[in-house]
């Protein structure tokens, strides 16, 4: 009996355990593929995360950059104005008190002077500066003012 057991255990095909099977070798491949992305997936979302920041600093200094270009433009086109003959024509006439021969330069007086207009012909020296020079008060008035309300008294 033992004998006839056995070889009819030989002869009839085993079937696969269900229970405790090892894992296949392309189960193995798909689960280390999968973890493998699952890593790249990570340090991609990190790295863009990072980035952020980085590229907010990126524009700002980029708006900066295009707003320095353009305050440098016109400091440019100031410099060459400066430079020329129109801005030193208009200095001279407007700061300077200059004029061309065969002009009259007229300085306007303010109301209470004694002058009614002055006009002051400077012909003969075309580049020198006319200046006036306003009556100045006594020192002790000055100080009278400063510290009493009412005007200092005549002598």
């Amino acid at each position: 009996m033992d004998n006839e057991n056995l070889t009819e255990a030989a002869e009839t095909p085993q079937q696969p355990r269900r229970s405790g099977s090892p894992l296949s070798g392309l189960q193995v491949m798909f689960a280390a593929l999968l973890a493998i992305s699952l890593i790249l997936a990570i340090n991609f979302t990190s790295r863009i995360a990072a980035n952020q920041p980085l590229q907010e600093a990126l524009q700002r200094v980029r708006a900066e950059i295009a707003q320095l270009r353009t305050e440098q433009s016109a400091l440019i086109e100031e410099r060459d104005y400066v430079q020329s003959d129109a801005y030193v024509e208009s200095w001279a006439r407007s700061e300077g008190k200059m004029i061309r021969p065969g002009e009259v330069l007229v300085i306007p007086v303010p109301a209470g002077g004694s002058a009614t207009t002055a006009a002051v012909d400077t012909t003969a020296t075309p580049s020198v500066p006319v200046q006036t020079t306003p009556e100045q008060p006594a020192p002790w008035m000055l100080w009278w003012a400063l510290f009493f309300d009412t005007p200092p008294p005549s002598f």
